[in-house]
């Protein structure tokens, strides 16, 4: 390693610290609660599957894995994207140093990404984003050394992080696409007349082939979930609405880093000879934009290629004029922590709201649903779910003795489900039936249930499954989506319709 170059390792492996560090203090003091789909990861976690409705089974393997050794406490499932999102930075800042980058180049492309709203937002919560981050960066990372050294038996290694990948998230699946057209598009056409490319994909496939299995023999429940968002939950997305949403959640001025990352790749005579790692970028962006009903999120792990090369294409540039990499990475940084408390709490709610209307900003929300006070979709999910259960548990608790053990709380969606299941180790709650993903396949077997606690809905609704309905409480909460809050709680008994065929016809994959 060249004299100028030799601390380079030393100063990737600082900022990764920092990031985790600085994830470290926002959650242990400015945390607001569990999130809705960590309430429904942790109950995946305890039915270990080869697959689920929604998502591949890999991160709920390391969530169990995990929740044993330490717990499922708000702090100890926080951890994870704590250590893997760092992991994702050090894998970025090494990427970044292969592309040819020196100290500013690494310092512009690990702090740049670190503050993007997206990359905050994302790694705030437990999810399979997390690990898709680190699997996209590791893949275009081992494909930039097939590319540099030639080396042959890379394409097993790349093979491997492939199917990890596709195991814990299938948009992998576009990544895989771009490996191909850099294959076909590129010098590495050349490893086709080897064994080594087809070995890789085979072993992507056997690592892969647990979700193949599990949806064959379940209908093919995951397509399914998939077509239901797209027209439903995601339909009235279109293709500029992909573009606009990739310059917010990046950062608006991140433009100036990620769009020099293009250029560097196509016009720098030192980055065109690794072109092929830009395909996985291409073809992600082309298969989303062609689709249509797209959200900006979903390419946003590519970026960090674009990040990396960008950062090396000023550090080019300000060569000749220094000041260059301080006019651009400045004000990119300065707007990342601008917008920071949009992403993740790094205010309690009361000063973030106030900040929010300083700014004169409206949140949107990210499905489309009524907000309340302003509170962003992404907080008011981390609020009322405590409050949900306890209402539940005293519901249930004013039944008779014999009673309770008849009955069941029915819960329209996984995060009240999750709620109920999680908080039934402090509060006395009984067992729950949900149509919503994978809690559709865990229905209870019908034995002598008699009685439900309902959350929400009409009365007249309700009586199209029971002989009688009396609503019993209310539950009422600061900060929750509205849809969440304000709602009636019900007893029903004397089943009209077996819950086999309550299970039928509320069955919801989306």
């Amino acid at each position: 390693m060249k004299p100028k170059y030799r601390n380079l390792p030393a100063l990737i492996l600082a900022l990764s610290i920092l990031n985790l560090i600085i994830y470290l203090i926002t959650t242990g003091f400015f945390a607001y609660g569990i999130f809705r789909d960590e309430l429904y990861y942790l109950a995946c976690a305890i039915r270990l599957d080869l697959g689920y409705v929604d998502h591949p089974p890999l991160s709920i393997y390391i969530l169990a894995v995990w929740k044993w050794l330490f717990g499922d406490t708000l702090l100890a499932i926080r951890l994870v994207p704590a250590i893997v999102s760092s992991m994702t930075l050090f894998m970025l800042g090494i990427f970044t140093r292969r592309l040819g980058g020196g100290r500013a180049a690494i310092i512009i492309s690990m702090l740049a990404y670190m503050l993007t709203p997206i990359f905050l937002g994302m790694n705030t919560i437990f999810s399979m984003n997390t690990f898709d981050f680190l699997f996209w960066i590791t893949s275009a990372y081992l494909l930039l050394r097939i590319v540099q050294e030639e080396n042959k038996k890379l394409w097993i290694w790349l093979g491997v992080v492939i199917g990890l990948g596709l195991l814990n998230k299938t948009s992998m699946l576009w990544l895989a696409s771009g490996v191909f057209l850099a294959i076909v598009f590129t010098p590495l056409r050349k490893d086709l007349k080897t064994k080594y490319p087809y070995i890789a994909a085979l072993i992507a496939l056997i690592i892969f082939l647990p979700f193949i299995i599990w949806n064959i023999t379940h209908d093919f429940a995951h397509l399914e979930f998939m077509r239901n968002a797209a027209s439903r939950k995601y339909g009235g997305l279109t293709p500029i609405s992909f573009i606009m949403d990739q310059l917010l959640i990046l950062n608006p001025l991140a433009i100036f880093i990620w769009l020099p990352g293009i250029y560097f790749f196509f016009f720098n005579e030192e980055g065109k000879k690794f072109k092929a790692v830009m395909f996985i970028w291409l073809a992600t962006f082309l298969i989303l934009l062609i689709n249509g009903h797209n959200k900006g999120e979903y390419i946003a792990a590519a970026y960090q290629i674009l990040f990396a090369s960008g950062a090396v294409m000023i550090e080019i540039w300000s060569k000749s004029k220094s000041w260059f990499k301080y006019a651009i990475v400045i004000p990119v940084v300065l707007a990342g922590l601008l917008i920071s408390p949009f992403a993740r709490p790094t205010l309690t709610l009361e000063q973030f709201l106030k900040y929010q209307r300083a700014l004169g900003l409206e949140p949107p929300s990210n499905e489309g649903q009524e907000l309340n006070g302003g509170i962003p979709q992404f907080y008011a999910d981390m609020h009322g779910w405590e409050e949900m259960a306890k209402t539940v548990s005293k519901v249930y608790q004013s039944l008779p003795g014999e009673e309770q053990k008849a009955t069941l709380v029915y819960c329209s969606n996984y995060g009240k489900a999750g709620a109920i299941e999680y908080y039934s180790k402090k509060y006395p709650l009984p067992k729950v039936i949900c149509p919503h993903n994978s809690y559709w396949y865990w229905w209870p077997e019908q034995k002598n249930n008699t009685t439900l606690i309902i959350i929400g809905g009409e009365i007249e609704e309700h009586l199209h499954s029971l002989k009688t309905v009396e609503a019993v409480g209310f539950h009422k909460t600061k900060n929750a989506m509205p849809y969440e809050n304000n709602l009636n709680l019900f007893i029903g008994r004397g089943l009209i319709r077996s819950l086999d065929e309550v299970r039928s016809s509320d069955k919801l994959f989306i």
